[in-house]
């Protein structure tokens, strides 16, 4: 029986370098069979120089199946070993944003050279799947205190409190969509499906918008570079007038995040002369101000693709018979509200 075992450990010590390679049928029934003569894992393990684990995996299929040959299993038999897969399985969980070739060269290491796609099959099987990392601004715990007192000094605020305030914001509107990559099927060698661009920013315009409960107020083009200067100019000639056309009345509340430009002394004066009050606003907060989703609207609507042309129709060809199409455009893809006196705008 000794010489049986002694000649069977040169090919077994083989077996258990390659991790991924199951042992033969003679292998097994030796398990079981030394197994039935009354010897415990630890005793199989070492006489035959395989894992312990492996020892009891065998004896629990034959306890359960009455045989040591390989059960039918659906397709080819997994090129990866049920422990890299694990591994594969905890570091993309531990490291979320290791990449596919991280992993392919972790698993090089131990001796599993596989390609992107078998690696990419089982997270997925896994339930772990690419997807853009989300973006938010980043809090420090002062940041989290101001946003907590914000909250908590308006608890007790009715709606119609809100309803007299009016929200402002600036942002960028692609004319050309946005500026990420996207994604298209194509045959090879081909050139559709492609993506207008322009020379020198001139895809994109900056623009400054207010709105309230009863509707949309002034939307301005901002030209050049924004300080507090250009901002009071701003302010000076559209903020009292869309207050009036909303009919928010003198009394009510204007809302501006705390960007320098906003807190500069030229429009801070103009504020106090004008007797505006401003809502104090926490720092890192843009999720509080309802316009973000206004802006959203704008940039992800189906329409929206229409009013970036239709901008890019007025910048170049700024006549009337442009403009009464662009607004009928805009009128056609449900984005009327955003329709302003363009004349001075392009």
């Amino acid at each position: 029986m000794h010489l049986h075992c002694d000649s069977l450990r040169g090919p077994l010590k083989a077996q258990s370098i390659m991790k991924n390679k199951e042992h033969t049928r003679q292998v097994r029934d030796t398990v079981v069979k030394k197994f039935k003569a009354g010897f415990g894992y630890k005793k199989i393990s070492q006489a035959l120089n395989i894992p312990r684990s492996t020892v009891q995996a065998i004896i629990l299929k034959w306890k359960e199946y009455q045989t040591t040959a390989n059960l039918p299993r659906p397709g080819r038999p997994s090129k990866l070993s049920a422990h890299t897969r694990r591994r594969l399985i905890r570091d993309a969980a531990k490291r979320p944003m290791i990449t596919l070739d991280e992993l392919q060269r972790s698993t090089a290491e131990v001796g599993d050279s596989d390609h992107r796609t078998t690696i990419s099959r089982i997270l997925h099987k896994s339930g772990l799947y690419g997807r853009v990392s989300r973006r938010k601004p980043f809090l420090k715990d002062i940041h989290k205190k101001c946003c907590l007192k914000f909250a908590t000094s308006h608890l007790g605020d009715t709606p119609n409190m809100w309803k007299k305030v009016l929200w402002s914001d600036e942002t960028k509107i692609e004319l050309f969509g946005n500026n990420a990559k996207r994604y298209v099927w194509r045959k090879s060698n081909t050139a559709e499906h492609t993506i207008p661009t322009v020379k020198h920013g001139s895809g994109s315009i900056m623009v400054w918008a207010c709105f309230s409960s009863a509707g949309t107020g002034k939307m301005v083009k901002i030209d050049g570079k924004m300080d507090g200067a250009k901002y009071r100019t701003i302010l000076e000639e559209n903020l009292m007038e869309s207050a009036k056309d909303l009919r928010l009345g003198r009394r009510f509340v204007f809302q501006q995040d705390n960007d320098p430009k906003h807190k500069a002394k030229s429009p801070m004066e103009w504020f106090k002369n004008k007797h505006i009050q401003v809502l104090e606003w926490p720092s890192q907060s843009p999720d509080l101000n309802p316009i973000e989703n206004l802006w959203q609207k704008v940039a992800k609507f189906k329409g929206a693709e229409y009013f970036r042309k239709a901008l890019y129709v007025m910048r170049i060809r700024p006549h009337k018979k442009s403009l009464s199409k662009v607004q009928a455009v805009l009128l056609h893809v449900g984005l009327d509200y955003l329709w302003v006196d363009h004349e001075g705008m392009f």
